[in-house]
């Protein structure tokens, strides 16, 4: 984190926050802002929704993106610490993503691995995933944000937008930097529960951060094990199981090393008994950002509240880069009298 001045990320509203975005992006996210405070931004990502045919939903988008902001406030995001806002209540963003759009060739969008494994996927692809990295640019570089926490299946994306800063750098004049990746040594590839994947919304293989304790259980119940365990009197192989691996995320070191991985070896204790143990460590540390979020479903004002300061911090940047940006590329100005230029 060292030189860092400004971070910007995202997450997108399309369904619940599970515990994959809590340990793989959330964690990190409260520890940026305890570091950088209002120059660490995050934003509810609902224009970017928008290119998943498969979550998006008119009548549910408003609600899915409350949730996703009451879920990060609970998880830990301080929106009086940090800056947390909505995508499309900031305008700028999809203003400078059609200036980018202008500036950014066609084969550098085609280039793109998440837009050909996704448009696969589709029988009729719209131009909106083939564009949805020019946004994210826009997202970024709006803030002149110098730092972007990502994943290493957005490193190809992010590189593109240090391309499109350059680019648009070397016909108008420098203007925007080039935003490095914050990969996160400590964020995990959470697999899903039904163990054969990546936890992910798309694919329903998710325990929800604010999911109701008797679900959670109940998935836990019948997650899958270690095959080799046909009898609790089978010894097993802990890095073999998809339980052990949860307990490496939430249950505290010594549990694992003195009690989970020899006992699970010598058949010491069952694996609904090894279930129980997990579900306890992970309640220990969902409970109380369960607790949160019921608070702020009682006050819901609070959330909203929250989102509106970040809106105008997020404005009070992004307003005046726009403008610059609007100099930059010639646009006429109201008011201006370019006769007399």
């Amino acid at each position: 984190m060292a030189g860092m001045k400004r971070v910007l990320s995202g997450i997108q509203p399309t369904g619940e926050i599970h515990i994959g975005n809590y340990l793989g992006a959330i964690k990190q996210w409260i520890e940026l802002g305890e570091k950088l405070g209002r120059e660490a931004l995050f934003t509810i990502v609902d224009y970017h929704a928008l290119t998943n045919p498969a979550a998006y939903d008119p009548a549910l988008l408003p609600k899915r993106t409350f949730e996703a902001a009451l879920a990060n406030i609970a998880a830990g995001l301080d929106p009086e610490r940090v800056t947390l806002f909505v995508q499309s209540h900031v305008p700028e963003h999809t203003e400078l993503s059609w200036v980018f759009t202008t500036q950014t060739p066609l084969g550098d969008l085609f280039r793109m691995t998440q837009f050909k494994d996704k448009a696969k996927k589709q029988k009729s692809v719209p131009a909106g995933l083939l564009m949805y990295p020019v946004l994210q640019a826009a997202d970024i570089l709006l803030y002149k944000a110098d730092t972007v926490p990502v994943g290493e299946d957005q490193l190809q994306h992010l590189e593109l937008t240090r391309e499109i800063a350059r680019r648009f750098n070397r016909t108008f004049g420098e203007t925007f930097p080039e935003p490095k990746a914050l990969l996160n040594p400590k964020a995990p590839r959470v697999p899903g529960i039904d163990g054969k994947a990546k936890m992910s919304k798309s694919l329903g293989n998710t325990i929800g951060i604010l999911e109701e304790p008797s679900s959670i259980w109940e998935k836990l119940r019948t997650a899958p094990t270690d095959p080799a365990r046909v009898k609790r009197s089978d010894p097993g192989e802990p890095t073999r199981c998809l339980i052990w691996r949860y307990h490496t995320y939430f249950s505290p070191p010594e549990l694992v090393k003195e009690v989970i991985e020899p006992e699970c070896r010598r058949a010491g204790i069952g694996c609904v008994e090894c279930k129980r143990m997990l579900f306890d460590s992970m309640m220990k540390e969902l409970g109380p950002i369960q607790e949160r979020a019921a608070e702020l479903k009682a006050h819901p004002e609070r959330v909203l509240e929250g989102l509106e300061e970040g809106r105008k911090r997020a404005a009070a940047i992004a307003e005046p880069v726009m403008e610059e940006v609007r100099e930059k590329i010639g646009l006429m100005r109201p008011g201006s009298r370019p006769w007399e230029d």
